[in-house]
């Protein structure tokens, strides 16, 4: 474990204690169980729960989801549960599904006020402040360091006949293909999205179960390029598998421009109705903290913070957000986004 990672470790722990100290004045009474909803990978998870019971003696049940159909489940479940809400905080990797829980009006409303500062990006916080969004992930070009010499930059760079064949990415009715489908349809339209469709669909563009299952595709030699998460790809390499990414670069294309990669942050709320509103309170700002934020940035998910602290801290090595998409914007094409890919990429 590096030194930034004890580092923020022992930051987390001050942080946990501090919130512990705040949340309980009568330590001899039982703390009840919290339930947690979560889309965030198992390990990572377990990571930052861990830590938060070791310190604050509160046990958290983790309810997850799986690859293929990540935090989709979930939602269906929040929603069905509405009536008689069985989860106390919501911990998604994409920010899609709790927008639709926010305006379903599953979420607590204002609850995550003051939990960051009152300078976080709008498009990283509802106005209503049921839900924040921080410790992001990049999409990215992933690609095959043994048999690409020079890797596309954008994603209209695809679309070359060169590529015929041998691109791939996660089907799009799921996780953060889902999100980043939704985005392009909102960027450029929905009428040039779906020409971007023809147009990968003409290249016999392939689809996988999960974004690590196109990445395990490049090493297997199925494809040699993709689209995925950054997350994957670094896990690819851990395995010693031949891969590497790139960052979408800025381009103004006249159908298809770029402003960069798309990011994809966490989002965290506290459901409404929770019967444990002033502990899901203390998890939900235990999750929300740069502790935490600089935890997960130091970890082998290396998902980039938001909190103006760590971002003057480490600098350059970050990712820019100062042209995040309009992820609520971006919410109200989910479907049309993943009818227009059914009918194009599925249905021929």
């Amino acid at each position: 474990m590096n030194t930034h990672l004890l580092s923020s470790l022992g930051t987390l722990t001050m942080c946990t204690l501090i919130l512990a100290g705040c949340a309980r004045s009568d330590s001899s009474s039982e703390q009840p169980t919290l339930t947690l909803y979560t889309s965030v990978d198992d390990a990572f998870a377990e990571m930052v729960i861990d830590a938060f019971t070791e310190q604050t003696g509160i046990e958290v049940h983790v309810l997850g989801d799986t690859e293929a159909t990540k935090t989709t489940g979930l939602i269906t479940r929040v929603m069905a549960e509405m009536e008689h809400p069985i989860a106390d905080v919501w911990w998604s990797s994409e920010p899609m599904g709790t927008i639709l829980l926010s305006q379903a009006g599953a979420l607590e409303p204002g609850a995550m006020q003051g939990m960051v500062g009152d300078d976080w990006p709008e498009t990283l916080h509802s106005p209503d402040w049921s839900w924040i969004g921080n410790a992001m992930r990049a999409r990215v070009i992933v690609y095959a360091t043994d048999r690409v010499d020079t890797p596309p930059t954008t994603l209209a760079a695809l679309t070359d006949p060169k590529y015929k064949g041998i691109v791939g990415m996660a089907r799009p009715q799921f996780g953060t293909t889902r999100i980043h489908m939704a985005i392009l349809a909102d960027t450029w339209g929905i009428e040039p999205f779906t020409e971007w469709l023809e147009a990968m669909e003409h290249n016999n563009i392939r689809l996988y179960d999960g974004n690590a299952r196109v990445v395990q595709a490049i090493a297997m030699g199925e494809i040699d390029i993709g689209l995925t998460d950054t997350d994957d790809v670094w896990s690819g390499q851990r395995n010693g598998w031949k891969v590497e990414l790139v960052y979408e670069t800025i381009e103004d294309h006249p159908t298809w421009p770029s402003a960069g990669p798309a990011l994809i942050p966490n989002t965290i709320a506290i459901v409404k109705g929770s019967s444990n509103q002033e502990l899901a309170k203390e998890l939900a700002a235990f999750l929300a903290s740069p502790a935490v934020e600089d935890l997960l940035y130091q970890s082998t998910t290396g998902n980039t913070p938001v909190d103006p602290t760590l971002r003057a801290q480490y600098g350059d090595a970050l990712l820019d957000i100062d042209q995040l998409p309009d992820y609520v914007g971006a919410s109200g094409k989910v479907r049309e986004a993943i009818n227009a890919c059914e009918r194009v990429l599925i249905s021929p």
